[in-house]
């Protein structure tokens, strides 16, 4: 599942970032800011009318970002 199919006040675990080309400076920013494999995440909310931006929730920290940027963030479901 990507994070943009992730249904609003969802839970589940990132299993990693898409990269679209080598040296991918956007991944590789979702990397830095906290995106990585094992780390819990949640969505907060989406848009208007479920649209852009996105608030999602890693760890402590919120985020806003665009569907585009959420749709390169793969996850997982939570166990239990």
């Amino acid at each position: 599942m990507l994070l943009s199919e992730l249904p609003t006040g969802a839970e589940a675990i990132v299993d990693g970032v898409q990269d679209t080309a080598p040296g991918d400076a956007v991944a590789r920013r979702l990397r830095d800011l906290g995106f990585v494999a094992g780390e819990a995440i949640r969505l907060l909310t989406r848009g208007p009318l479920g649209g852009d931006p996105l608030l999602v929730q890693v760890g402590f920290t919120r985020f806003a970002m665009r569907g585009a940027e959420a749709a390169r963030i793969r996850l997982r479901r939570q166990d239990g």
